[in-house]
């Protein structure tokens, strides 16, 4: 019965997400996405009084009113998209993936219905000099500051034959000396601090930090306990920030592959699978 299985699973389409299909793909991840041209005072002030993390601000100036969404903050709770009336809806594409933390906050105008663009901050000449001297080659330390462990399952996705990883040359390592980057999640417990400070010293320049998450990024919902320090940022060097509450798979490759700037290589030079079956999350 098992060489009729395994000749059945040899048998079948390779089942594989395309790379177009997976850079910037949100599906599954609850995110917000704000349609602007919908947005009112009434309802930006409704949206803003529903969150329960204060990932929605609203901002009344002399010039206008504005309101802003740090997906930082934001643990996809959805409450956004009961109370927006069709302004707030589920996001199916997210590219605030491996970006600097103000490249994280949106703001919109409410006057006119668009968005304010920001510039990105742009990362250290870290990335670079990983590029060339790795070419298309990242090994990851995963640590774990204090999470619940719901970024660690998303993580262990990476490595299943949907998602498959290491097509990329992206590998996970045990050890912090044999890595590139650092993929910390978890808010920063007290506990934990100086074992994450020595992980970032044993780790070989140049190296890359990226922190997973809500409570990587800012402390998500333990926020202000006196069991944290705070977001990765607080006790280590960040060179980028992955949001979600968890991020799906999909939103971690692409913070991976956008903090080492290598989206756009492996987008164009990717191998053809053949024939592929896009994972529904």
């Amino acid at each position: 019965m098992i060489f009729d299985l395994v000749k059945q699973s040899l048998k079948s389409p390779r089942v594989l997400i395309p790379v177009e299909e997976l850079l910037g793909n949100a599906q599954g991840s609850r995110m917000p996405e704000v349609k602007p041209a919908l947005l009112t005072i009434t309802i930006a002030e409704r949206i803003v009084a529903a969150c329960p993390t204060a990932a929605l601000a609203l901002e009344k100036t002399e010039t206008g009113s504005f309101l802003t969404l740090d997906y930082g903050d934001c643990i996809g709770c959805g409450r956004c998209h009961a109370s927006g009336d069709g302004a707030v809806v589920r996001a199916q594409r997210l590219l605030c993936c491996g970006v600097g933390r103000s490249a994280l906050v949106k703001r919109w105008d409410l006057r006119n219905g668009k968005e304010v663009l920001a510039e990105e901050e742009k990362l250290a000449s870290t990335a670079g000099k990983i590029r060339a001297l790795l070419g298309r080659a990242l090994n990851i330390r995963q640590v774990d500051s204090g999470s619940c462990n719901g970024c660690e399952a998303e993580i262990t996705a990476l490595s299943n034959p949907y998602y498959d990883l290491e097509r990329f040359g992206i590998h996970f390592v045990a050890s912090p000396r044999h890595a590139d980057m650092l993929l910390v999640t978890g808010p920063v417990t007290r506990n934990m601090a100086e074992a994450v400070k020595q992980t970032y010293a044993a780790t070989p320049s140049p190296k890359l930090v990226v922190a997973v998450g809500a409570c990587g990024t800012g402390g998500g919902i333990f926020c202000g306990s006196h069991a944290i320090v705070g977001g990765v940022d607080s006790v280590i060097p960040v060179d980028g920030y992955i949001p979600g509450c968890p991020p799906t798979p999909a939103m971690l490759l692409t913070g991976i592959l956008h903090v080492l700037r290598a989206d756009r290589i492996f987008r164009r030079h990717a191998p053809s699978a053949g024939p592929e079956i896009v994972s529904k999350r």
